[in-house]
């Protein structure tokens, strides 16, 4: 018999300990619901969980993407509708300027109507939006460039460049000096020419002067993209600026709308959205079979920018009727589009739902607790641990025999 290392209660110890920490997990996993409560518990389920959750919230953000396009579809093909609409009022307004019954006056009063909604067919392109977002203006087409509310090239400027040497330099008429050590209006480079030019008030209303690799450059202005070059000295144009003004002022390309309809990288829908307003739609224009007037707006305000179609006699009014026939037939098309973008959309949600499910109640296995087999472990474990307490009770007690033989 020993005193000094109680084996038996030694034991009985570690089995205390670890029926103590066996309830102690089952406690916290009956408490929170989760059979993994941190990494520990199962390392590679836990890196599992952690992907799958990333999935189903990405899908679950997915199917709100997918009904935000929806409404931003239903917004478009609605403002659409009215421009049907529109175009089926003028249509019979063309129909019936066609015939002869109707005076010079009468065809007049036609045509004041026809010129007003085509001007309300330019507002609804111009300002329809969604989440400020323009929508009809073909600023959602990458197929086409975005146009200004009143279609127009874009003015092309002037580039014109010299080399100033060592002797004065007069441009339109304005003389500057040159002095190797400048004072007032005077030069030494072109940097400082330059600087002259743009001080100068009549000169400035005319051009932009910069200087380049020692060059003068002169970029002349809106309104005066027509002028001549500088005079008074040996301006060369220069085509490279001219090209870099040009591509400056040219209106961009539209963009494509992408729509992240799934959880993960390229998983998009694109929809492209034409320019629907009237000079798209072929409603304004220039030549025959339009007016001579610019009686059409913008639609956002009263000014006259545009020409719209001429039914001011029978055989202008007749070529219209096809002309509003291929718009409304243009028109029809698009809506028909957005509509098929729209079931895509809604079956998109369908399958992003029962996506999102699946994967759900798989992580659920995963990283859920079955509460009643842990139930079962966490009696189980309690159980132990009171019979381990006993045990180790009696275990103390053992080495009281030894005082017996002492008597």
């Amino acid at each position: 018999m020993i005193i000094n290392h109680n084996i038996s209660a030694l034991n009985t110890h570690r089995q205390l300990s670890s029926a103590t920490n066996a309830q102690s997990k089952s406690m916290e996993k009956l408490a929170s619901g989760m059979r993994i409560n941190r990494a520990g518990d199962d390392a590679a389920g836990l890196a599992i969980s952690e992907k799958m959750r990333g999935q189903i919230r990405g899908l679950d953000q997915a199917s709100r993407n997918s009904q935000d396009a929806i409404s931003l579809i239903q917004t478009a093909e609605g403002a659409l509708n009215e421009t049907t609409d529109i175009l089926q009022r003028m249509r019979e307004l063309a129909t019936q300027a066609s015939t002869d019954t109707n005076t010079t006056s009468d065809r007049g009063e036609i045509q004041k109507e026809m010129d007003s909604l085509t001007s309300e067919i330019n507002r609804i392109g111009n300002t329809t939006e969604f989440n400020t977002q323009k929508l009809l203006n073909g600023s959602k087409d990458s197929a086409t460039a975005a146009q200004p509310a009143v279609p127009a090239a874009p003015a092309v400027a002037g580039v014109y460049s010299l080399t100033p040497g060592t002797s004065d330099i007069e441009i339109d008429g304005k003389s500057f000096t040159y002095n190797g050590t400048p004072g007032a209006g005077e030069f030494s480079d072109a940097a400082e020419l330059a600087a002259l030019v743009n001080a100068d008030a009549t000169l400035s209303a005319k051009y932009n002067a910069s200087e380049d690799s020692g060059k003068l450059v002169l970029t002349q202005k809106t309104g005066f993209e027509s002028a001549t070059a500088p005079t008074g000295a040996t301006f060369t144009e220069d085509t490279a600026g001219k090209a870099a003004v040009e591509a400056k002022e040219a209106v961009e390309k539209g963009a494509g709308l992408q729509f992240q309809i799934g959880a993960n990288e390229n998983q998009s829908l694109t929809l492209e959205i034409g320019d629907m307003r009237a000079s798209n739609l072929g409603l304004t224009g220039t030549g025959d079979g339009f007016t001579a007037t610019t009686n059409v707006s913008n639609g956002t305000d009263s000014k006259g920018v545009e020409s719209g179609l001429d039914v001011s006699n029978a055989k202008n009014a007749s070529a219209a009727i096809t002309k509003i026939q291929t718009a409304i037939d243009n028109v029809s098309a698009e809506r028909s589009k957005l509509g098929a973008n729209q079931n895509r959309l809604e079956h998109t949600i369908n399958n992003l739902g029962t996506s999102s499910e699946n994967l759900t109640a798989a992580e659920s296995r995963v990283r859920d607790t079955d509460m009643a087999k842990t139930m079962m472990e966490q009696t189980k474990n309690s159980i132990l641990a009171q019979a381990s307490q006993a045990m180790l009770a009696q275990a103390n007690q053992q080495p009281q025999g030894v005082l017996q033989l002492l008597r």
